[in-house]
C-alpha cells in the first residue's frame, strides 16, 4: 500500500470564508499516483472546517446566515471561552460543519456524487492555517 501526504496552507482576508479546494485535492490525488484508495482531507485547526457540499453562492449565503443564528459572533462575552480570545463562536461553527472528509479514489479520481465539491471553511481567519491531505491505496 502506498501513502501520500501534503499540507495545504490558507490565510483568508476575512474572518469567515468558504473556499472550494476541490482542484487542490484533485492535484494531490494526481501527484500521489494512487488509482484505488481513500483520500482524507482534514482541517488542522479547531476554528476551521472541511466539508463536502454544492458550490452554489446562494447555499454559501444560507450557511453563513444559519451558522450565525446558531453561534453568533457577537456579543463576545456570551461565550465563556472568550476570556482572552474572541472566537468562541468559531469553535462551535467548526463543530457543526465538521473536521474532515474522506473521499474514495476510483481509477485515479475522486469518486464524487453529483455536485459534490470539497470546501475549506474558515471561521476565525486572518492568520495562516493548514489542511492535511492524506491519501492511501494502490
Amino acid at each position: 500500500m502506498k501513502s501520500f501526504r501534503k499540507i495545504l496552507w490558507f490565510e483568508t482576508s476575512n474572518r469567515r470564508q468558504l473556499i472550494n479546494i476541490t482542484s487542490l485535492v484533485e492535484e494531490c490525488v494526481k501527484n500521489s499516483e494512487i488509482k484505488e484508495g481513500l483520500c482524507l482531507v482534514n482541517a488542522m485547526h479547531i476554528t476551521a472546517s472541511v466539508f463536502i457540499n454544492d458550490d452554489e453562492t446562494g447555499l454559501h449565503h444560507d450557511f453563513e446566515e444559519w451558522l450565525e443564528k446558531l453561534a453568533p459572533e457577537k456579543p463576545h462575552d456570551r461565550y465563556r471561552h472568550n476570556t482572552y480570545e474572541d472566537n468562541g463562536d468559531a469553535h462551535l461553527k467548526r463543530t457543526i460543519m465538521g473536521r474532515e472528509v474522506v473521499v474514495a479514489i476510483t481509477e485515479g479520481k475522486l469518486d464524487f456524487g453529483p455536485w459534490e465539491q470539497i470546501f475549506y471553511g474558515e471561521f476565525d481567519g486572518k492568520r495562516r492555517k493548514k489542511v492535511l491531505v492524506k491519501i492511501i491505496g494502490e
